[in-house]
């Protein structure tokens, strides 16, 4: 579908509240600003894109507040958010833009960005897909930890499926990476391992991302893993260095060690402190 053709038909309702994570509006902020409070980021300056999980909240909404803490200190500066992430219930052939004006939270409505929706669907294997973002969680579960981090904003909401890194990385080329923009792409890291073999194997994909060499990484390693193979790229492009800002997995913060989802939060910045964060 070409931007001529699109039409703008309604808003997405909230499915996963009740579900990921609470659907009560004052427990849900309460939630989400707890998580931001006690998150403890390095210092780093101020991120231009981060990676951060998408799972129900007891078990990840600890490491997304890690990055989202410092999302919120550039409230007022941040008005537009390009969110990417992977499509789970239904097939992308390429990437997967909404024909929505809006998606709904229990916190409110978040409007959609218009002007790049039209841009992004210039770029070959983008389309208007709504069947696939109706009942995908890996965008929606980011919207309260958004709307209590920042101020007024416009999304871009994003689903990769099985798209080509080039294909990826002309979306995020044609949607630009002004001081108004920051990038996230929503993944989690290995899935369903036991506690011992996840850590080594998140450790390991961490070392890669940090290192922005982590072109050949699969969906074993990450479930967004093809949204950031592009956003290594643009990093690279822009001279931008990526700290590791939190590496937990399910057995950490909620669940059984037997079988385990890892999580991992990384920002990206300007070059100054390129590393992993200790402690």
């Amino acid at each position: 579908m070409r931007p001529g053709s699109v039409r703008t038909l309604g808003v997405r309702p909230a499915v996963q509240a009740g579900r990921f994570y609470p659907a009560a509006p004052e427990t849900l902020r309460r939630q989400v600003a707890q998580f931001l409070a006690d998150a403890r980021p390095p210092a780093v300056p101020a991120p231009k894109a981060f990676i951060l999980p998408h799972a129900g909240y007891p078990y990840s909404g600890p490491v997304a507040g890690t990055g989202y803490s410092l999302l919120a200190r550039e409230r007022g500066r941040i008005r537009r958010v390009i969110l990417l992430g992977p499509a789970h219930y239904v097939p992308v052939n390429g990437m997967a833009v909404s024909g929505m004006q809006a998606f709904d939270s229990p916190l409110g409505r978040v409007r959609l960005d218009e002007d790049s929706r039209c841009r992004v669907l210039t770029v070959p294997g983008v389309e208007v897909n709504d069947d696939a973002h109706a009942p995908e969680h890996s965008l929606e579960v980011h919207l309260p930890f958004l709307q209590v981090a920042l101020d007024d904003f416009v999304l871009v909401p994003i689903l990769v499926g099985r798209a080509r890194v080039e294909e990826v990385m002309e979306v995020l080329e044609a949607l630009g990476n002004g001081p108004e923009t920051c990038t996230i792409v929503s993944s989690d890291l290995s899935h369903f391992h036991d506690h011992p073999t996840a850590s080594a194997l998140d450790a390991a994909t961490a070392e890669r991302i940090v290192g922005l060499d982590g072109d050949d990484l699969t969906g074993e390693d990450a479930c967004g893993c093809r949204a950031i193979r592009g956003l290594l790229w643009l990093a690279r492009e822009h001279g931008m260095a990526c700290t590791l800002l939190d590496l937990r997995n399910s057995g950490d913060t909620a669940g059984d060690r037997r079988r385990v989802v890892g999580y991992g939060a990384f920002a990206f910045h300007e070059e100054a402190t390129r590393g992993v964060a200790a402690g």
